[in-house]
């Protein structure tokens, strides 16, 4: 994402909170949009790993 593009995703995210948000709220929707954008970015490079190997790794049946 280009600096551009982060300061209006940041007026947005800030536009988008109540009132009465705090600067914990306003730290959560950063941390969760980050986060997205970097598994978002995984996905696109390759970097993933299948369900069922992950699910074998943690001993999960289902």
């Amino acid at each position: 994402m280009t600096a551009m593009n982060i300061k209006e995703e940041a007026r947005r995210l800030v536009e988008n909170l109540g009132e009465d948000a705090t600067w914990d709220d306003l730290m959560y929707q950063i941390y969760v949009r980050q986060a997205v954008d970097s598994g978002l970015d995984d996905s696109e490079s390759g970097r993933t790993i299948d369900v069922k190997e992950v699910r074998a790794k943690l001993g999960l049946t289902k």
